[in-house]
């Protein structure tokens, strides 16, 4: 199934079954609304790599999924959306247990967005991820 904006913002209310990478991620978003999505990561040990700390690639599709939410909910239906960077700054080594997470829309243009995310564990900022995203008119 192929998700819209109002869908994904439907995700967020309860209404929806999010999309099969939030379910295969077990991120869950808790709110998105003005640009700010806050959601919720349980990590287990299929993310934990061979030194026993969470991969990275995981923090970054995590926030990722959660960048989603907060661009999805300053758009209308008439728009989309697609990244065109995602970059990540590790500050910590993660765990398994719940990762918070916080993405925020910082820039928002008629066809280009920058989002922030912070990944936070046990009060601690575990990374940092960036993204701009490109907007579509349908």
């Amino acid at each position: 199934m192929k998700y819209s904006i109002t869908d994904l913002q439907e995700v967020v209310t309860g209404g929806l079954i999010p999309p099969p990478c939030d379910l295969t991620m077990q991120v869950s978003v808790i709110s998105a609304e003005n640009g700010v999505a806050n959601g919720i990561w349980k990590v287990d040990n299929k993310y934990i790599n061979g030194l026993g700390v969470v991969m990275g690639g995981f923090l970054s599709s995590a926030a990722d999924i959660l960048m989603a939410y907060a661009i999805a909910s300053k758009l209308t239906e008439q728009q989309g959306f697609v990244s065109i960077d995602l970059d990540t700054t590790f500050h910590r080594p993660a765990f398994e247990g719940e990762i918070d997470i916080i993405a925020k829309v910082e820039k928002i243009g008629r066809t280009l967005a920058y989002i922030t995310a912070d990944l936070i564990q046990q009060d601690k900022k575990v990374a940092t991820c960036v993204s701009s995203v490109l907007i579509q008119q349908k």
